[in-house]
């Protein structure tokens, strides 16, 4: 089986004076290349800590995490910052463009952080035109609606061909019309290349349109949760 991910046995704990919180109990799944997972579960249950921890934000205290066959629990700041940028595409609720860029200018970022110069500007603007921006490069943050702007944020998840999209409420800012265009965008990126697409969401509606949901409670997998298929 091709996995994109393989987590087994993950935990993360934080310290608080002295008080101990384990946000994730030890958690096993595996994601096969091009699914489309779904991640729920209410507040605290630790969905937060487990995105953070795929998305290479974070690193777990205990447990293994190979993303894309690269080992990465145990990497430190500078190589999780490096695997970040080559593996991950991010889709924040919050859109996290930087002002005072054009949209050509927030898709380049990536490449500009991984020191790639010469095809950069083709790229991104290849990258817009397959979101439907290819008339809006030029335009800052301010003068895009909402859905152009999470449209932006899509490309630049995409730029880099990361192994995976990580999209954290991704229509959380947007109406529901709106909200519809951007899942359908991030669906057809799955459908038509294959791309693996992980929802971080707490709308069933979303989550749905999943072909599979990892359900979390106080730091556990619920049991008899489908994300159980395919653990070894």
């Amino acid at each position: 089986m091709d996995w994109v991910i393989e987590v087994r046995q993950l935990k993360k704990i934080y310290i608080m004076g002295e008080i101990e919180v384990e946000a994730l109990a030890g958690v096993t799944f595996q994601i096969q290349r091009g699914d489309v997972v779904a991640i729920m579960g209410p507040s605290g249950s630790g969905k937060s800590t487990l995105m953070n921890l795929l998305g290479c934000l974070d690193r777990p205290s205990s447990g293994d995490y190979v993303l894309d066959d690269e080992s990465v629990g145990a990497l430190n700041d500078d190589q999780l910052a490096s695997i970040r940028n080559r593996k991950v595409g991010f889709v924040f609720q919050s859109f996290n463009l930087l002002s005072r860029l054009t949209a050509i200018g927030n898709v380049e970022l990536p490449l500009r952080y991984a020191g790639l110069t010469g095809e950069r500007r083709e790229r991104s603007i290849q990258a817009l035109e397959s979101v439907g921006l290819g008339n809006r490069m030029h335009h800052k943050p301010f003068e895009l609606s909402g859905g152009q702007q999470q449209r932006v944020a899509i490309a630049r998840a995409l730029i880099n061909n990361p192994a995976m999209i990580l999209a954290d409420e991704p229509t959380g800012n947007l109406d529901s019309k709106v909200g519809k265009e951007i899942m359908n965008l991030l669906l057809s990126l799955n459908k038509d290349h294959g791309t693996t697409l992980i929802l971080v969401t707490h709308d069933p509606i979303i989550a749905s349109q999943a072909h599979r949901i990892i359900r979390l409670q106080d730091g556990l997998l619920e049991n008899g949760d489908d994300a159980n298929s395919g653990i070894s």
